[in-house]
C-alpha cells in the first residue's frame, strides 16, 4: 500500500471550499474544482514518500501492480482515473468521445504538430473517456437529450423569436434529427443565436419560474443559473434540450461516450477511463471545438443512466458502469463491525470520505482519516477497513 496525495486542478468553475474542507485544509480563497488520484500525466499524482509518482511506481513493476490480466487488457498502466469533484457553477457543455473517435483525434492532432499542452488542442490521448460521479451532497446535472416532444412542451408559452424556432424545429421533426437541427443551430459558429436573443429568453424563463408557471422548474432553474455564470451564452438555450439531474448523497450518474451533459453543483467522487479528452460547445472559458463535439454527439434521447448500488454484504455496495475501465465500490463501517473484508481483485485506490477507518492488507496497516487516498497492488489480493468511516474504492472489473 502506497498514501497518495492528490493532483489539485483550480478551473474557474469550482469551489473554493468543498473540497479543501474534505480534506481537512484550509481554503485559500482560490478555486478547487478537481483532485486527480491516478497516473494521467495532466494530474499526475505523487506518493506520500519519496518523490515519485504513482506512474512511477507502476513503470517499476506493471505485473505486480496491476495484475497480468489488466496489462493484457489495458497495457502497463492504470485503467482509470479517481477524481473528487466540485463544480460551483455550470462546467462546460461537453461531450466525451469514444475510443475510435479519441486515437483518430490524438493521433491527426500529433501529426499536426500541436504539443500535449497547447490550449488549442482537443485530444490530450487516445483513450475513451466514460465516467461516472458518486454524489457526496446534492449535485445537479443536466444529461443526455430528452424526448423531442418534451423538449418542445419545454419551451411552451415562451414567445422570444429564439424560443420560437426551436419549438417549430422540434414539432416539425419530432425525432433525433430535429434534436440534432436545434441543437447544431444553437452552437455553430454560422447559425448561433445573438447574444441578445439569448438574454431574452433567459428573461422570459426567469419571469415564468416567478409566476410559479414553468412546465419544468429543474430545468428552467438550471438555465438561469447558467445564465447567470455564462450571460450570453448560447449553451444556455441548448440545456433546455437535455435531461435535468439531481443526486442526493448516495447517488450515481453514469455518462457514456456521446453523451451532451454540464455539471452544475455539489460535491461527488468521480471515476472515469483514465482520460482527459474533453469536447466542449460552450459554458466554458477553455478552448471549443464546435465540428469535433458534433461529430463525436450521440442525439437518441434516453433517459439519464442512473446505476443502482448493488450490495455485496451490508457494508459494501458496488456502482457497476458498462465499461470495462473501472467499477466502484463503497464500503461504510462502525466499530462494531470489526475487521469487513472488502470485495475486489486490484489494481485499487481508496480514498475516505467520511470518519476514520484503518486498511488492513497482507503488505501492512494504514490508517485513513477523510479525505486520505491509498493506492493498493493488484498482489495485495485480501483488503479488510475497521473503524468508523465510509471509503470509496476504485476498482478494475
Amino acid at each position: 500500500m502506497e498514501r497518495l496525495i492528490g493532483a489539485r486542478q483550480s478551473y474557474d468553475w469550482g469551489s473554493t471550499t468543498a473540497i479543501p474542507e474534505l480534506l481537512g485544509e484550509r481554503p485559500d480563497n482560490h478555486p478547487w474544482a478537481e483532485q486527480w488520484y491516478g497516473s494521467h500525466p495532466c494530474g499526475p499524482t505523487r506518493l506520500a514518500v519519496g518523490p515519485r509518482t504513482l506512474a512511477d511506481l507502476i513503470d517499476a513493476d506493471p505485473q505486480r501492480l496491476l495484475g497480468e490480466d489488466v496489462v493484457r487488457r489495458f497495457g502497463p498502466q492504470l485503467p482509470f482515473l479517481l477524481k473528487l469533484i466540485a463544480p460551483d457553477q455550470a462546467l462546460s457543455l461537453q461531450v466525451h468521445p469514444s475510443l475510435e473517435q479519441a486515437t483518430e483525434g490524438f493521433q491527426l492532432e500529433n501529426e499536426a504538430g500541436l504539443a500535449l499542452d497547447d490550449p488549442a488542442r482537443s485530444y490530450k490521448d487516445a483513450n475513451h473517456k466514460p465516467e461516472m460521479v458518486l454524489a457526496l451532497s446534492r449535485y445537479e446535472a443536466v444529461a443526455g437529450f430528452r424526448a423531442p416532444r418534451r423538449a418542445a412542451e419545454v419551451l411552451a408559452g415562451l414567445d422570444s423569436a429564439l424560443a420560437h424556432r426551436m419549438r417549430r424545429t422540434l414539432r416539425l421533426n419530432p425525432t433525433r434529427f430535429g434534436i440534432r437541427q436545434v441543437f447544431t443551430d444553437l452552437v455553430s459558429e454560422d447559425a448561433r443565436p445573438t447574444t441578445v436573443e439569448i438574454d431574452e429568453l433567459v428573461a422570459e424563463i426567469a419571469a415564468r419560474i416567478s409566476q410559479g408557471a414553468s412546465p419544468s422548474p429543474r430545468v428552467d432553474a438550471n438555465a438561469v443559473v447558467m445564465a447567470r455564470a455564462f450571460p450570453g451564452d448560447p449553451g444556455v438555450a441548448a440545456a433546455l434540450l437535455l435531461n435535468p439531474v439531481t443526486l442526493q448523497p448516495g447517488e450515481a450518474l453514469f455518462v457514456p461516450a456521446g453523451s451532451v451533459h454540464a455539471y452544475i453543483s455539489g460535491l461527488g467522487v468521480e471515476i472515469m477511463a483514465s482520460s482527459d479528452n474533453v469536447l466542449r460547445a460552450g459554458l466554458t472559458s477553455k478552448h471549443v471545438d464546435v465540428p469535433e463535439m458534433l461529430a463525436c454527439v450521440d442525439y437518441v434521447a434516453a433517459p439519464p443512466v442512473r446505476p443502482a448500488p448493488e450490495y455485496l454484504s451490508h457494508a459494501t455496495r458496488a456502482y457497476y458502469a458498462p465499461v470495462d475501465d473501472f467499477e466502484l465500490l463503497v464500503t461504510t463501517v462502525v466499530p462494531a463491525d470489526g475487521r469487513v473484508q472488502v470485495p475486489g481483485r486490484g489494481p485499487r485506490i481508496l480514498l475516505a470520505t467520511q470518519g476514520r477507518t484503518t486498511v488492513t492488507s497482507p503488505a501492512g496497516r494504514q490508517t485513513l482519516a477523510c479525505g486520505q487516498a491509498l493506492f493498493v497492488g493488484a498482489d495485495e489480493r485480501v483488503l479488510t477497513i475497521e473503524g468508523e468511516g465510509v471509503v470509496a474504492q476504485a476498482d478494475v472489473p
